[in-house]
């Protein structure tokens, strides 16, 4: 293979058109890279603005940190956690001026920036992390190109040298055991999970117990029983339900515990009429017909009426009729780039109650994190009677969403009407600051927790256990506590 031909030589031509073609190349990721750049500088500004005139309201469950991710994921259109990834890497620009200036030159992109912050993120003395900051913007750019491999380790040979602590540090195996849930496009779960010995072998032997615990009528193979058996122990239940059909099964037996699921579904999909494919308010995920056609022979099933004619109901908390349209009309929470499953989510009052009704028009479903900031930091609904959410956020303008059911139950978006007014209550609240939900540690706090907790075990894994000091045992003592 790529042999020549003695005097055969392909050479690449340069015109003046690929010259062109590649300094506008080179050009464009310099200019991807500032804009990226900007983009943090920016969203560190709204910040300090923020902390500035508000300040950093440390123990409120919803703080400064939080209601600004907020803002830029509304701002953005992006989603909460990616917010809250852009306001890291914003903040560390603080922390690392001179690696931010090399990013904001266009000099290193968005990767490798994320990547030093990631790896600088141990350090806590101020004059080593200016060491390692000055150090790594001198070079960083000259760095040719790199595998993320490569690009941490070149990181790490800086930061060893002024703080052997500060090194990023894989933790042995038995530390990170965990159980990871992957959905695919079928409605079904991938699970891996990475156990002790002794745990693997008890989960093996459960499940496949419980597999072997139907009659040998069941039609099932042993992997489809043991598939089974897993989310049998998920809903508490000691055996699994055989499913020979027979009534004198000697292997039937009454579930001793259950978990409640609830899914939306059209009337056509269950009656097996239509293909439209069902949806999972505790997760927040769609599943298809044919994987509601096996749950719906063990579910309850219960109609989802639209309120069309109802009148506003007595009282804060909704009925649960009431609370089933809401939930199933919105599927997720309504605030602009959060979208929080319904189950996990409050029903809010659009007009707070007692000012405003408890009716299908005035109510929507909120997380906890957005519901505290439309009550205490400013950010203002309006609610239309199909369920459209009009919402002003403090200095970013106003943003529109609909309910989640506008592709899969757009029934469910029928107008309910206006809401019938309450008459008005005599209703102080005083300092509504007063009532925010309070952290039991900061963030603050706890970023300097972890950050210590990491450098300990960086610290304990580079240093050799101490030696037993030479000499005879110490004598033996009859105060051992029990037992003995």
């Amino acid at each position: 293979m790529f042999d020549h031909w003695p005097g055969e030589y392909t050479e690449t031509p340069e015109t003046a058109e690929s010259v062109g073609l590649f300094e506008r190349l080179t050009s464009i990721s310099r200019l991807e890279n500032r804009a990226a750049a900007i983009r943090l500088r920016l969203i560190a500004d709204i910040f300090e603005d923020r902390r500035a005139a508000l300040g950093e309201r440390e123990d409120w469950a919803v703080d400064t940190w939080r209601a600004v991710g907020a803002e830029v994921a509304a701002a953005l259109r992006v989603s909460l956690g990616m917010a809250n990834s852009y306001m890291n890497y914003a903040l560390a620009m603080l922390r690392l001026p001179a690696a931010a200036a090399v990013f904001e030159a266009g000099d290193i992109d968005f990767l490798t920036f994320k990547t030093i912050v990631y790896r600088t993120h141990l350090i806590t003395d101020a004059e080593t992390m200016a060491g390692v900051d000055a150090e790594l913007a001198a070079v960083v750019a000259r760095w040719p190109s790199m595998t993320p491999k490569k690009l941490a380790t070149e990181i790490d040979g800086v930061v060893v040298q002024r703080d052997p602590d500060a090194v990023r540090r894989i933790q042995e195996r038995g530390k990170q055991c965990d159980v990871t849930f992957w959905e695919n496009s079928e409605g079904y779960v991938e699970i891996t999970a990475v156990l002790t010995v002794v745990d693997g072998a008890a989960v093996e032997k459960r499940i496949n117990t419980m597999a072997k615990s139907v009659c040998d009528t069941d039609p099932r193979t042993m992997g489809q029983r043991r598939s089974a058996a897993l989310g049998a122990l998920g809903t508490g239940e000691e055996r699994l339900a055989c499913q020979c059909g027979e009534s004198d099964c000697v292997a039937a037996t009454k579930p001793t515990g259950s978990v409640v699921i609830h899914v939306v579904a059209d009337q056509a999909t269950l009656n097996g009429t239509s293909n439209k494919p069902a949806y999972v308010l505790d997760t927040g995920t769609v599943i298809s017909a044919e994987l509601l056609a096996e749950l719906k022979a063990k579910a309850r099933q219960r109609p989802v009426v639209i309120p069309v004619d109802d009148a506003s109901e007595y009282g804060y908390h909704p009925s649960r009729a009431l609370a089933d349209f809401v939930r199933s009309r919105d599927l997720t929470c309504r605030a602009p780039g959060c979208a929080k499953p319904a189950r996990v989510c409050d029903i809010d009052h659009t007009v707070p109650w007692p000012y405003g009704a408890t009716h299908a028009s005035n109510l929507k479903l909120l997380c906890r994190d957005h519901h505290i900031l439309k009550t205490f930091w400013g950010w203002k609904d309006q609610q239309l009677q199909d369920g459209t959410v009009m919402w002003t956020i403090p200095d970013d303008g106003t943003y529109v969403t609909t309910p989640g059911s506008i592709l899969l139950f757009p029934a469910l978006m029928t107008p309910t009407g206006p809401a019938a007014t309450p008459p008005p209550l005599d209703h102080r609240c005083g300092d509504r600051s007063a009532m925010m939900p309070r952290r039991r540690t900061t963030r603050r706090q706890n970023r300097a927790h972890a950050i210590a907790g990491e450098r300990a075990r960086n610290r304990a894994d580079r240093t050799p256990p101490a030696r037993a000091a030479a000499g005879p045992a110490p004598p033996a003592s009859n105060d051992d506590p029990p037992p003995f």
